[in-house]
């Protein structure tokens, strides 16, 4: 009988689930699946259609229309490939405003489960291990402090040549991550079964083969 994989990495706001997520899906042939980029595509949408995150029923009926679906790390969006868009600092800075949307919440969360029941996937995201995936047989919490992360993703901007303030950086983590951990539908929060990883101080290479190492030794693989 062939083994289901699903892995689930939730954690904090550039703390680079997506990364480990990326190279933990070539190594044990799973779908990477990037929710995150999925609420970033919603308020990618939004934004240029001047729908305010108040503005519940065009929200919704926006969503609504959204084809997506995941091409080699890539999120194809109604057949665009809109990666390095989702990534500006603008949607980064709004993102959290529209997610925090029970009912997109819920229509988001149906289209994961539904890719998890068809394949070995490996999700990262703020709810994958307490309410995507609750049942997954591997949880993983990655997190950071706030100053590296802020330094993290100011080391990206600059390396694709985008003009960012270290400073601000640190302010919007601190508020995403408040507003992430303290919203009224499936805040941000560690699975009780769920192992934590602290990436302060570990390379990247390090956390993959930290998970990597706990998921062989409970499948023999």
């Amino acid at each position: 009988m062939e083994l289901r994989l699903s892995v689930a990495i939730d954690g904090p706001a550039g703390a680079g689930k997506s990364t480990i997520a990326k190279i933990l899906a070539k190594r044990f042939n799973l779908m990477y699946i990037n929710t995150g980029a999925m609420y970033r595509a919603v308020t990618l949408r939004a934004m240029e259609e001047n729908i305010a995150p108040e503005d519940k029923e065009r929200l919704l009926d926006l969503v609504d229309s959204l084809d997506m679906h995941f091409k080699n790390d890539d999120l194809i969006l109604n057949n665009e490939n809109i990666s390095e868009q989702v990534c500006m600092p603008s949607i980064s800075n709004n993102v959290s405003n529209y997610a925090a949307i029970p009912e997109v919440r819920e229509r988001l969360v149906y289209l994961q489960q539904k890719m998890s029941e068809k394949y070995n996937v490996v999700m990262d995201g703020r709810d994958i291990g307490t309410v995507v995936l609750k049942d997954a047989p591997f949880k993983f919490y990655l997190t950071a402090s706030a100053e590296e992360r802020a330094s993290r993703r100011y080391k990206e901007f600059c390396e694709k040549g985008i003009e960012v303030n270290y400073e601000e950086l640190l302010e919007d983590i601190k508020r995403r991550d408040y507003i992430d951990s303290h919203r009224e539908v499936n805040p941000l929060t560690k699975a009780e079964d769920a192992i934590e990883i602290d990436s302060s101080n570990l390379t990247i290479e390090r956390v993959v083969d930290k998970m990597a190492d706990y998921i062989i030794s409970r499948t023999k693989l």
